[in-house]
């Protein structure tokens, strides 16, 4: 009976846990990286939580762009959220077990905190070629009814992509020699490697979900900059140009700032198995933590408005 039941036991494993690791190479000096870290997620959620509050306390600012920078800081407090327990564990307490179905439910919460950012980009994209293109009917076609509804559209776009990931995961036979991870919380190509299982399946659904979400989304926004800009070079006047041209500034830099780390690890992870794992690593922290940390600062910079509100809600808290 002994024989038959250990080969039932090892014929479908399912680690009880995962190990992650924080920098590989740099475990001696953890504690003075979380330093750093720390620093950055504190300003990503000092920044962004600034942000709703200027917005929600400023009736001047109770417009659809601002109304969308609102989603896009929320989407920025929920990616920053997901991943700061097991990275700071990791770094400060050298903490580094997870348990297999809380590394389902970060992974999950991780790429879908990515989706709806994606998606918020390009209803900004949307907003911004209706205030150019049709500035009198800006007010009549965004809505708060209408804003209401792209906000659940965009929730459940996310949700729906997403959902089957953790399932796909959960059939899969997992090999007990191989639960290390390559970072310091669960991504869903670093999960679904650690299997001996065929993969094909997760690597085709996560494909899907990456040219139906970020692929797609990054082609409408380059479409609508470049109906944006066709508009901008018909106006009159210089002046005009440069003026509407400055109310896309911030949107552009968001985009760039979350679509080119966002490529980059999506690439290395394909077809980067080369590289140095710190390389991995390194992408990996630049992709979730830099985003976050530079959309308050380039919205307070560039927009007076929100830099006002944001002083002013600082000084009364």
């Amino acid at each position: 009976m002994l024989p038959s039941q250990s080969y039932v036991n090892i014929s479908f494993f399912q680690p009880p846990a995962f190990l992650m690791i924080g920098i590989p190479g740099l475990e001696a000096v953890h504690g003075w990286i979380s330093i750093p870290f720390s620093c950055m997620y504190t300003a990503a959620l000092t920044g962004n939580c600034l942000i709703l509050l200027a917005v929600r306390r400023t009736p001047s600012l109770h417009q659809p762009m601002y109304y969308f920078l609102s989603m896009l800081a929320l989407t920025d407090v929920g990616l920053t959220l997901s991943t700061l327990p097991t990275t700071l564990a990791v770094l400060w307490f050298d903490h580094s077990l997870i348990t297999f179905n809380a590394c389902l439910v970060q992974l999950f919460f991780l790429h879908s905190f990515s989706v709806v950012e994606s998606s918020v980009l390009l209803a900004m994209s949307f907003d911004r070629f209706v205030a150019i293109s049709k500035p009198l009917r800006y007010a009549a076609v965004l809505t708060n009814t209408v804003i209401t509804r792209i906000g659940l559209a965009i929730v459940a776009r996310a949700v729906l992509s997403l959902f089957p990931v953790p399932f796909l995961l959960k059939r899969l036979n997992f090999c007990p020699n191989k639960i290390l991870l390559s970072h310091s919380f669960c991504f869903h190509p670093d999960v679904m490697r650690r299997a001996c299982a065929d993969i094909t399946i997760n690597i085709l659904y996560g494909l899907y979900v990456v040219v139906s979400t970020g692929g797609i989304d990054s082609l409408l926004i380059v479409l609508s900059y470049s109906l944006i800009l066709h508009t901008v070079l018909g106006l009159a006047s210089p002046r005009e140009c440069v003026q509407a041209f400055n109310t896309c500034v911030s949107h552009i830099l968001a985009v760039f700032v979350f679509f080119i780390p966002s490529i980059s690890m999506s690439m290395i992870h394909r077809f980067g198995k080369h590289l140095p794992a710190t390389v991995h690593s390194l992408v990996a922290y630049v992709y979730l933590v830099v985003s976050p940390v530079l959309n308050p600062i380039i919205y307070s910079v560039k927009s007076k408005p929100i830099r006002k509100a944001m002083l002013r809600g600082k000084g009364q808290g």
